[in-house]
Order: C-alpha cells, then structure tokens, then sequence
C-alpha cells in the first residue's frame, strides 16, 4: 500500500460525506462494509437519500459502476447477463450485465420478482455468475447496494431470509435535522453534487484496505463475547430463528474494519457492540414474524439481548 491507511479511509469518509449531509453514521458503516468486502442494505422511506449514498459512495471510487433499476419485469438475464448468439460464427457468446460491475446499485430491489433477486445471490456469495455451465468471475472489488422502502408494500416482494443473509448490514437513514437540511436546499442549488464528485480512491488502494482489514488483531476474549451474544439470539424466546454462522462471521469482519476506519490495527468491545443493531436485526426472525414494520422492535431487543450479555475487560 502506497499511503497510510488511516489516510486513504479518511480521504474516502471526507469525499462521500461532502455530498450525503448529516449523515456521518451511515457514512462511516458503509465505508465499514465496503473494507470488509461485503455489501449493504439501505431501508427507509422515499426521498431521504438512499439512492444518493450509493451513488457518493460509487463515485469515489475509480472503477465501474452501474445502477439498476428493479421491476416486476425485471427478468435474471436482464441483471446477471445471457448468452447472444451471433451470426457472423454461429455461436453464443455470453455477454456481462450490469452486475459485472466494481459497485452495483440496486435500487428498490423489493420491487423484483424472488426470481430476479435469487440471481444476486450467487454474485453476493462467490463473486461470479454461472450462465450456462460457465462460470463468470465478477470484478474485484465487488460490492452490491441496494435499497428499499419498508413502508409501502403494494407491487414489492419481500426479501427471503435467505437473501437479507448475504447483506453485511441494513442501514437506516432517517430524516435529516433541519439545518442539514436547509444546507441540502442551498447545495443542490446549481444540480447534484454527486454528479460533480471525483474519485477519492482507486480499486488497488481498496483491495489494499481490504487486505489490511484482515490483518486486524481480534483478541480471544472479544469472540467469546460476539459468540456469546450470537448464542443469546438463537435461545431468545422472543426470536424464532436466532443469528447464523454466516452472521457471526459476518459481525467478525465488520468489527475489524470497523477497527481499521477508527484508526487501531486491534478490536476493542465497543466495536462489536456498536455493530450488532446493523448487523444481526436483519439475520433473526422474531416469533409471530410478519413481513415489515418489524424493524424498530427487532432493533430494540438485540440492544437489549447485546446489554444482557457482560463485556469483556
């Protein structure tokens, strides 16, 4: 790696927040996603700058990105890519889709039929796409952004557990204060902002974060305690599926990165804790579940299932 690391994530934090105002928290979590190599969910209501966070977060980085769109009449192929067949050599040849690209948004993905989202599940996991019993490597960094509305649920599909699995976190926005806001009214004067915003890193000092992120010293008794937590969701009697092994290791990378963006090379307990809302709330599924308007309450029990558990010193 060329620069510093705390640097580089500095640098990056600073481009993405000059254009997403007021939203420091989201920021930085997705920043955390991004290093750790995974991808993230964005849910709120319409309008409250979802879709303008991944675009930020697209534009500063100097690779490929491609925005899709998601409708009921969004079919496998139009996402993954399909195979053409051409005149000229009378053979098919596959051509790549929007997903091979550095940072996909996936915009209002509720919105695609279960066989339309099913097809990210393979990219999000592996990192390739299989078309007709070819295997097709995606681009390294790879990370899937995707957004939804959790309120209006006319012509939506939920997501399967299955799915909401493969997202490292689900962030909440909020609405911003109202000074932010007005400062929004004033900056978006003469257009978008993120239209004008220029790279901050390229996709070699990324994969270079990333690697870093690895090295990261995780402390014997800072996994009790995550494990500790994971086994308190699945014996809840308010929860009738509890966090997976997939989830643990999840909240493990996160908690690494999140090291690495505050500038240690060791994780302490605050990061664990601090991540366990974003990352586990999606994973657990509470008794009597219904699709949507879960959320706050999900969120409110794993806070209290994380107090319950002692810290380690």
């Amino acid at each position: 790696m060329t620069a510093n690391p705390d640097a580089l994530v500095e640098r990056l934090q600073e481009n993405i927040g000059s254009v997403v105002l007021g939203k420091p928290d989201a920021v930085r979590l997705c920043v955390v996603a991004l290093l750790a190599g995974e991808h993230v969910l964005l849910e709120d209501v319409p309008g409250v700058g979802k879709t303008l966070l991944g675009k930020a977060i697209a534009r500063s980085l100097a690779g490929e990105f491609c925005r899709i769109q998601f409708t009921p009449d969004l079919l496998p192929g139009d996402v993954t890519g399909s195979s053409i067949y051409r005149a000229e050599s009378h053979e098919f040849t596959f051509e790549p889709g929007p997903l091979f690209a550095n940072v996909v948004l996936a915009d209002e993905i509720n919105r695609a039929t279960p066989r339309t989202q099913s097809a990210l599940l393979e990219a999000m996991s592996e990192r390739q796409v299989s078309a007709d019993g070819q295997t097709h490597l995606l681009p390294r960094p790879f990370m899937v952004i995707a957004t939804q509305n959790p309120v209006e649920f006319e012509g939506t599909y939920p997501l399967p557990e299955s799915q909401l699995d493969r997202f490292l976190m689900r962030i909440p926005l909020g609405y911003p204060a109202r000074d932010v806001e007005l400062q929004v009214l004033t900056t978006h004067r003469k257009g978008e902002p993120v239209d004008r915003l220029e790279p901050a890193l390229d996709c070699g000092q990324i994969a270079a974060l990333q690697e870093a992120v690895r090295r990261v010293e995780v402390d014997g008794a800072i996994n009790d305690y995550l494990m500790d937590v994971v086994e308190a969701t699945r014996s809840c009697d308010d929860l009738h599926v509890g966090a997976s092994t997939r989830g643990a290791l999840a909240w493990y990378r996160a908690a690494q990165a999140t090291a690495l963006v505050a500038g240690r090379r060791y994780v302490v307990p605050d990061d664990v804790k601090g991540l366990a809302v974003p990352v586990l709330s999606h994973r657990v599924i509470t008794k009597g579940y219904l699709h949507g308007g879960q959320r706050e309450a999900v969120e409110a029990l794993i806070g209290r299932l994380v107090d319950d558990v002692p810290v380690p010193t």
